[in-house]
């Protein structure tokens, strides 16, 4: 199976996106969760084919998600806390 989708990006959230079926566009996406997104900024058009590799999620859980809900929200990764103490020491370094 075959699915052509819209990927946006939100203003609001670095690395958050937002699949939607490319007939349906955003009129299934509810309006509580557009708000909180933001204005939607148009990436790119894919299709979607189980096996088909993504960055971060099986094109299956994607299809699945489009076609229960209309949409699917890829959320930014969790950040290492780690990592954010060596990012917080490198900014204090550069002043």
């Amino acid at each position: 199976m075959k699915l052509v989708c819209d990927i946006y990006k939100s203003p609001r959230e670095d690395e958050m996106y937002l699949y939607v079926k490319k007939a349906d566009g955003l009129s299934q996406v509810p309006e509580a969760l557009l708000e909180k997104f933001g204005k939607p900024g148009h990436v790119m058009t894919l299709i979607l084919q189980p096996g088909k590799k993504l960055a971060r999620v099986e094109a299956e859980r994607v299809i699945e998600q489009l076609e229960e809900k209309g949409y699917y929200l890829q959320m930014p990764p969790l950040k290492d806390a780690e990592m954010s103490e060596i990012q917080l020491k490198n900014t204090k370094m550069q002043l």
